[in-house]
């Protein structure tokens, strides 16, 4: 992948960094020479890729003060990545919405409504650049049943999300996308996996590491023709094949949109 370009210095705030990918997106952004903000209630200070603030993103006003401290810090903000949310381990049980817990429905506070409070407080700061991104990540359980009504309800508000705020950025020289990953070999799901590594090697030929969409996402920033896909749902596989990025080993991951659907393509009327 070729360097930054004229951008200097960049600064990322990735929320959800504590794990998955949120952690993946934070360490692969650093490694691209970003200096990483990552938020998470329990995450550590000084973690090895860049800099943990301990937010919990049901507190606005916490929220507001990591803005602010960037700033402070750093005099500029480049991308935000909207990844923050709560996730049940009874997300993925098979049982109809109301025999799941509640609490499920906390993805619409964090995990859309924290997004849209995230990027409220980012936005001047991106915009002062004249160049700018925020990243939404998201799945095709916008536009196909995944894990219920909850879960499909905040992907498909974030992917309307993006297509909303770029309207509101035109001119501005920030750009606003949802992007759908892949099935994420994450930590939790390679222990999955513990003791059969030929299984594990066969589900990794489908799915993706947390850091690919990192460098997706360090491609996209860096693409000059970014304000031509503000406003649209991407696909991360697809994004990767487009800017030649592979995952450990040289794999190509798919992106499932025969087998999942296809992302909504915004409308270009405009009612104010």
């Amino acid at each position: 992948m070729s360097d930054m370009g004229p951008v200097a210095d960049p600064v990322a705030v990735v929320t959800g960094a504590s794990r998955g990918a949120g952690l993946g997106i934070a360490a692969a952004l650093a490694g691209r020479g970003w200096r990483v903000y990552g938020t998470g209630r329990s995450i550590p200070e000084t973690p090895s890729w860049g800099i943990g603030v301990r937010v919990d993103h049901r507190d606005d006003d916490a929220v507001g003060s990591l803005f602010e401290r960037v700033h402070a810090e750093c005099g500029r903000l480049d991308l935000l990545v909207n990844n923050a949310a709560v996730i049940s381990d009874e997300l993925v049980s098979p049982k109809p919405f109301w025999e799941k817990p509640r609490d499920l429905a906390d993805v619409l506070d964090v995990g859309l409504r924290s997004s849209y409070v995230a990027s409220w407080h980012a936005a001047p700061l991106l915009a002062a650049q004249r160049r700018g991104l925020i990243v939404f990540t998201s799945s095709p359980g916008a536009v196909c049943y995944m894990h219920g009504p909850a879960y499909g309800a905040q992907k498909a508000g974030v992917d309307k999300m993006a297509a909303d705020m770029a309207v509101d950025f035109g001119g501005t020289g920030v750009a606003s996308v949802s992007l759908w990953m892949g099935i994420l070999l994450t930590e939790k799901l390679r222990s999955a996996f513990d003791g059969n590594p030929d299984a594990l090697d066969a589900f990794a030929a489908q799915a993706e590491t947390p850091e690919f969409t990192g460098h997706v996402i360090d491609a996209l920033f860096r693409d000059p023709d970014l304000s031509a896909v503000s406003g649209h749902t991407l696909i991360s596989a697809e994004l990767a094949a487009r800017y030649g990025i592979t995952d450990d080993g040289g794999r190509t991951p798919p992106s499932h949109r025969e087998m999942l659907g296809s992302p909504r393509e915004p409308s270009s009327v405009v009612i104010r």
